[in-house]
């Protein structure tokens, strides 16, 4: 494994991230269980969660993802070998079941409370804003339209006094972003030099070989403010498998199970992926290897968050650590980038 550190801390994290929200959902305790286990032997000490999971998120499922964790905490005493991050949900309309009042003192005080009696411990590494409380672009939007009816008004002062409270009482260490776009990661941390207030120092957004929407405005922002990406959703829902185009996938298979998750699923993601899956089966390796390569590889990554629904899936992704692209891979990959941008903002 190799690892980094979280940036402005010397906490050290493997590169590749455990991703969870499947457990509790597509995936039994059981397996969940099984999978720390099998990411800790291989030097994955960097777990990421949200009170949210398992996606897709209902009242009835509500937050197990943090309980089946708490339970392998409780179980085998291993806290103290994961770096532990989770996150509050913001408002919208699918997390009306957990509340309604975004990043508010009191939300973040219940929202943090609450996923540590989940988690069966008594602070939290890495405390992420799952997005933004604002109207923007995110999920699947490619460009930014104005809401003049948005009624939100500028708390990030707000919120960082009340992370600030929270990370003095002991509850969480260091605080990030999820979901964010340039202009409010450069707000958090304009409100941070300015007030001596905690700095966001992680965006978790989604970036992949058909997602390279970061290396807009944000990749700069990541190198020039020293805020690490969490890359998530590396191998697109497990189109970037290979296995839809081929007709491989299992019947549990995300997109079999919940086909309006259809991010990554339009015609120019699919022509995109059959070009990448060529380059890879070229190269002597799987489109999975190649695509998680690709992320692990990017400058202003700092660890790469992987999902799997079987233990075969878990390795082959963690060894994907040890694959390094050379030129004319990237060349190639590239050049598929410039024919089809960013197909699955």
């Amino acid at each position: 494994m190799k690892y980094t550190t979280l940036p402005y801390t010397d906490i050290k994290v493997s590169k590749i991230c455990l991703g969870t929200m499947t457990w509790g959902n597509q995936n039994t305790q059981q397996e969940g269980f099984d999978q720390m286990d099998l990411a800790l032997d291989r030097g994955v000490n960097f777990f990421d969660v949200a009170e949210l999971y398992p996606v897709p998120a209902t009242a009835e499922t509500y937050a197990e993802t943090e309980r089946i964790i708490g339970n392998w905490f409780a179980k085998t005493g291993n806290r103290d070998k994961v770096v532990l991050a989770t996150k509050i949900a913001g408002p919208g309309d699918y997390t009306a079941h957990i509340r309604t009042t975004g990043f508010s003192k009191e939300a973040l005080n219940e929202a943090v409370n609450n996923s540590l009696k989940r988690l069966k411990t008594d602070y939290i590494d890495l405390y992420q804003l799952h997005w933004p409380e604002r109207n923007t672009n995110t999920f699947g939007v490619r460009d930014y339209k104005h809401n003049t009816n948005d009624k939100w008004q500028d708390n990030f002062n707000e919120i960082l006094h009340s992370l600030d409270e929270i990370i003095k009482m002991g509850k969480i260490r260091q605080v990030g972003l999820s979901n964010e776009k340039a202009w409010g990661t450069m707000r958090y941390l304009e409100e941070s030099k300015n007030n001596s207030l905690p700095r966001m120092i992680t965006i978790q957004n989604a970036y992949s070989l058909l997602n390279r929407t970061f290396e807009g405005d944000l990749a700069e922002v990541s190198h020039r403010e020293n805020i690490g990406l969490l890359a998530y959703s590396p191998m697109a829902f497990g189109v970037l498998s290979g296995k839809y185009i081929k007709g491989t996938a299992a019947d549990n298979a995300r997109l079999k199970l919940f086909p309006r998750f259809a991010r990554y699923s339009s015609k120019q993601s699919t022509e995109a992926t059959k070009r990448y899956l060529k380059i890879a089966e070229d190269n002597g390796m799987s489109l999975a290897q190649m695509s998680l390569a690709f992320v692990n590889e990017r400058p202003f990554v700092t660890s790469n968050i992987i999902g799997a629904t079987s233990i075969a899936q878990l390795k082959e992704n963690i060894d994907s650590i040890a694959i390094s692209l050379s030129e004319e891979v990237m060349a190639a990959i590239n050049s598929v980038h410039a024919d089809i941008p960013n197909p699955a903002p």
